[in-house]
């Protein structure tokens, strides 16, 4: 191990080239390049292979993440995809949209004074080498198994759920509403974080391994939910969340004011050849306007960077708190103020202006006050710093919360947490539904991709001890 690890002493980080901000601007195309081999092979080899490698332990998935950057590091990369796959079933998308900096990287020994291994790219690299040299093979499960199970949303935690148990021989069929596989992967994330192309080759890869999709589903209205569970031996539910959180005031309902996640999807399909009246229309189109995006999460960041590549005249994020204490990735945030965002840090919404349409957002000043009973510290507007800023589009990018999930699936007997996220069994993720789980954000609420991964596959795992335990029952009989 000495002569290829450790090299964090000698070789400083140097992440893959970044393109130019104002060319970044111009297209939705990614904006890292890809490793070259022997810049991939020396970044991995900085690893200190520590004993207790804390980038593994804040990884949500658990990823063997010292093993396969040793692995990178020796020239063995079919070796390093096969055990970084082991644990994630998208390990090439987790490397693009991660926030690393706040999860693996965030979290590396070597971090203070020689800065953290460049994790995710080297994770990116190893997979996208893995699918052009052939050696991402499709599914093949050791023996078929005769019990069907219907999946419902075709996001990362479905997907990831179908992967495990097509991969113990069960017959797997996903629904999604949209025409498309991916979920949020593809409607919700813009391009230049993740070309759509790298979900649809995973979607590919899917079906070539035996899972079935039925696509233009409409669960619980021309296929009811009882005719579905009637034709699957079990049912996932794992359809994400979607509703928007709102903002009230004076002026909130002024048009012009959108939700973050129309502008985005709608963004998304056009870049997808899709036809889009709200986007010709200019409703749902940045260009030329002055747009104030609210929010401080990660897709407030995908909001406002799409803005900037609309052509927008100016893009302004207002949100409530400092820099320090954003949710979203500070990767993100350099990378906006890279391409031209502006960033209005303390500041909170307080009215639109605006007659028959949004013209301006009247803002107040905040200061950061105690911590509350979380440890995160309250926010308080300053008396008499109300401020103007000029807007032809609003986008509210405040979150998302569940949707009325029993109504959804016309399914009363779904019973909710206090939440409104679905209930389960802790450990079964079954629902109160016999033969019906649920996995992803309709069970943890909004969070991260590679949550959805985990949740996906532990689901998966759930759904097969089921069915042993119903086999050993029948054996007992």
């Amino acid at each position: 191990m000495a002569e290829h690890m450790l090299k964090f002493v000698s070789l400083p980080q140097q992440t893959p080239a970044k393109r130019a901000a104002d060319d970044r601007r111009e297209d939705f195309n990614e904006i890292y390049d890809e490793f070259a081999p022997d810049a991939a092979a020396s970044q991995a080899s900085r690893c200190s292979q520590c004993g207790i490698p804390f980038c593994s332990v804040n990884c949500p998935l658990s990823n063997n993440i010292p093993d396969w950057l040793k692995l990178t590091a020796e020239g063995r990369l079919e070796e390093a995809y096969e055990l970084s796959s082991a644990t994630n079933t998208f390990p090439e998308i987790c490397g693009r949209i991660c926030p690393q900096d706040r999860l693996c990287e965030g979290n590396c020994v070597i971090e203070k004074g020689f800065e953290s291994v460049t994790i995710g790219a080297v994770e990116r690299y190893v997979t996208d080498t893995a699918f052009s040299n052939g050696w991402v093979k499709p599914i093949l499960p050791a023996s078929e198994r005769e019990e069907s199970i219907a999946i419902i949303g075709a996001g990362p935690a479905g997907l990831a759920a179908a992967e495990k148990l097509r991969g113990k021989g069960y017959q797997v069929t996903v629904y999604d509403r949209h025409d498309r596989v991916g979920g949020l992967l593809v409607y919700g994330i813009p391009s230049f974080k993740l070309e759509k192309e790298i979900v649809l080759r995973r979607w590919k890869w899917l079906e070539d391994g035996g899972v079935k999709f039925v696509l233009n589903a409409d669960i619980g209205g021309k296929l009811p939910f009882a005719e579905l569970r009637a034709r699957h031996d079990a049912v996932l539910l794992a359809t994400g969340v979607y509703k928007a959180r709102d903002i009230g005031g004076p002026g909130a309902g002024l048009p012009g004011i959108v939700k973050a996640l129309d502008f985005l999807i709608t963004s998304n399909r056009k870049g997808l050849g899709d036809e889009v009246p709200d986007y010709e229309s200019g409703l749902l189109n940045a260009a030329g306007k002055d747009v104030v995006v609210i929010g401080g999460g990660d897709t407030a960041m995908d909001c406002v960077r799409t803005a900037i590549r609309q052509d927008a005249k100016s893009v302004t994020c207002l949100y409530r708190r400092d820099r320090q204490n954003m949710p979203g990735s500070l990767r993100e945030v350099k990378n906006a103020e890279e391409e031209g965002v502006t960033f209005t840090w303390l500041s909170a919404p307080e009215a639109f202006l605006g007659e028959d349409k949004v013209s301006a957002v009247r803002a107040v000043r905040m200061h950061l006050g105690l911590p509350d009973a979380s440890g995160r510290q309250s926010v308080e507007p300053i008396e008499g710093s109300s401020f103007t800023l000029k807007a032809d589009l609003v986008i509210k990018a405040l979150g998302f919360d569940p949707e009325d999930l029993p109504g959804a699936f016309n399914e009363p007997e779904l019973k909710l947490t206090g939440w409104g996220t679905l209930k389960v069994r802790p450990g079964s993720f079954e629902t109160s539904l016999p033969g019906v789980f649920a996995a992803g954000d309709i069970v943890r609420g909004a969070s991260l991709v590679v949550w959805a991964i985990r949740d996906g596959r532990d689901a998966a795992a759930a759904i097969h001890r089921h069915f042993q335990a119903a086999h050993r029952a029948q054996a007992a009989e």
